[in-house]
């Protein structure tokens, strides 16, 4: 994955090779039990095979809510747990915008 200028949470895109890179790691890593992963491998072919037919500028819309989404839980999950350092990342983070 190509280094980015400037790290921006809220705005962070991916391009669709970076993204068919993070499924075809995670296929490789499911694929050492297949058994096991079956449905998993399945499931992520698919998603592989959408990002594939999708435009670049909807993968850039749907990977950002994606990661907000992402973002905004381990946030949560951070407040939860009183995990004050954290919760001042996120701030700073945040901040930056």
């Amino acid at each position: 994955m190509a280094k980015k200028d400037s790290f921006d949470p809220d705005k962070l895109v991916l391009s669709k090779q970076e993204i068919l890179g993070f499924c075809d790691r995670v296929l490789e890593k499911w694929n050492k039990n297949p058994t096991k992963n079956a449905k998993s491998i399945l499931a992520m072919t698919a998603v592989k095979a959408s990002v594939v037919w999708t435009d670049d500028e909807s993968l850039r819309a749907i990977w950002s809510e994606i990661l907000n989404w992402t973002f905004e839980l381990l946030y949560e999950n951070a407040m939860a747990q009183g995990d004050k350092e954290w919760v001042n990342v996120r701030k700073k983070l945040k901040s930056k915008t």
